[in-house]
């Protein structure tokens, strides 16, 4: 349940000023600089794509260097951005005007983890860097954590030089145990965020890997962000009809894709998402989100992959929206 006097948020309908020719059937993340700036990274012909918070286009780049699989992406305190690309195993740094800094993982080599190609359910063994990597988070002392991902079961530590530390996670639903490690995020204080997607939970770990605690209260939850005054913003998946929870069991009804959001205790301070998922202000599919310095949320959707291309949508549902607290 919310909480009393809890903030509520408005879709900002008409906010993206897509420009003539260019298209985004699938927005796989999202990301906002210290300046506000909103950068989306697409599956497409122009996989970043960025704005202004008044959703002004100020550019694109990334042409021909994605596969049409890009997943996550974020802004590191200096400004780089880590974009992570599944469909060739890596999870590269890039200035923000799109120069390549450094690449971790190894082009288009993944890691032995007994996973078939296609079902995360057949990872059966933790391997290295990486299978399939979902997205990356830059902690305050600047060490970088990646959570891998649909063919693998682990999160893995690196130096802000990119130097492999350690990793940790093994397949499984205890405590430690990842089935899909999909988002990440690190707290101000270094406590490391991860959202195990297929378990329904976001585990809560040490700087070092020491399982601490996990929330419970989500469901599929894809992504995960702090703003500044540390509550987490979650994306989360939609279940349907027939589909079957580890948490939760099969779905008898169409739980809709919804964003929440907590306080540092996981208390939820606010919950959105309406049944129509082509509805203006509810989600299709929630994949990536982010919080500007003014408190407003962006949320990306897969729309096409999860949604458009089984028929549940049209194909001109949303794929990216913002909203703002209302006051």
């Amino acid at each position: 349940m919310t909480q009393a006097n809890a903030p509520s948020y408005g879709v900002v309908e008409g906010w993206e000023q897509l420009p003539t020719g260019y298209a985004h059937r699938d927005v796989a993340g999202v990301a906002v600089d210290a300046e506000d700036r909103v950068f989306l990274i697409c599956r497409g012909d122009h996989p970043i794509i960025i704005y202004d918070r008044k959703g002004n286009f100020l550019g694109s780049w990334g042409e021909g260097q994605f596969t049409l699989r890009t997943h996550g992406i974020t802004v590191a305190p200096d400004g780089t951005l880590y974009c992570s690309d599944d469909g060739n195993h890596t999870v590269r740094r890039f200035t923000p005007q799109g120069k390549l800094l450094m690449t971790l993982g190894t082009m288009n080599t993944p890691s032995d983890t007994g996973y078939d190609g296609k079902n995360t359910a057949t990872v059966a063994r933790a391997g290295g860097p990486f299978n399939r990597p979902t997205n990356l988070a830059v902690s305050p002392r600047g060490d970088l954590y990646v959570s891998d991902g649909y063919g693998n079961c682990r999160v893995h530590l690196f130096s802000p030089t990119g130097e492999l530390k350690r990793s940790w996670g093994v397949p499984g639903q205890g405590p430690g145990e990842f089935f899909l490690p999909h988002g990440i995020a690190v707290a101000t204080d270094g406590r490391v965020f991860v959202c195990d997607r297929e378990n329904d939970r976001i585990q809560i770990f040490s700087p070092d890997g020491e399982y601490l605690a996990e929330w419970t209260d989500t469901r599929r939850p894809t992504h995960l962000v702090f703003d500044g005054q540390g509550s987490a913003y979650v994306s989360e998946l939609w279940w349907q009809p027939g589909q079957t929870s580890h948490r939760y069991g099969p779905a008898g009804e169409i739980r809709s894709g919804r964003v929440s959001v907590y306080d540092r205790d996981g208390r939820v301070l606010a919950r959105w998402g309406g049944p129509d998922p082509v509805a203006a202000g509810s989600f299709a599919a929630p994949h990536g989100i982010g919080v500007d310095s003014h408190g407003d949320v962006y949320v990306s959707e897969v729309t096409w992959t999860f949604a458009g291309s089984r028929g549940h949508v049209p194909e001109s549902c949303h794929t990216f929206q913002k909203f703002a607290a209302k006051s």
